[in-house]
C-alpha cells in the first residue's frame, strides 16, 4: 500500500500504465475500488491510497467500493 501523497505523479503515472498499481482506496474510510472509479476520482489526494492487488487492500482490511465494484461489495455486505 502507498500513500498518493508519497509517490510524484510521473511514477504513479508509470506505474498505473505498467499495471504494477492496480487499485484505489481511501484510508481514512478503509475502502477500495477500481482507479476508473468516479468516486474514488473525487476523494482528496492526503486520502487517497494504492494498492497492488485486490488481496493487498483486502490484508489491509479495506472493503470493496459499492459504486464501482458493486458485487464483490454484496458479497462483502452479506458476509458481516
Amino acid at each position: 500500500m502507498k500513500r498518493h501523497t508519497e509517490i510524484p505523479d510521473t511514477v504513479l503515472r508509470s506505474k498505473i500504465r505498467s499495471g504494477e498499481i492496480k487499485f484505489g482506496g481511501n484510508h481514512k474510510l478503509k475502502i477500495y475500488g477500481l482507479l476508473q472509479c468516479s468516486s474514488g476520482k473525487r476523494m482528496k489526494k492526503e486520502n487517497r491510497v494504492f494498492f497492488i492487488s485486490e488481496k493487498e487492500a483486502l490484508e489491509n482490511n479495506y472493503r470493496p467500493c459499492g459504486h464501482c465494484m458493486k458485487v464483490k461489495y454484496k458479497l462483502w455486505r452479506n458476509k458481516e
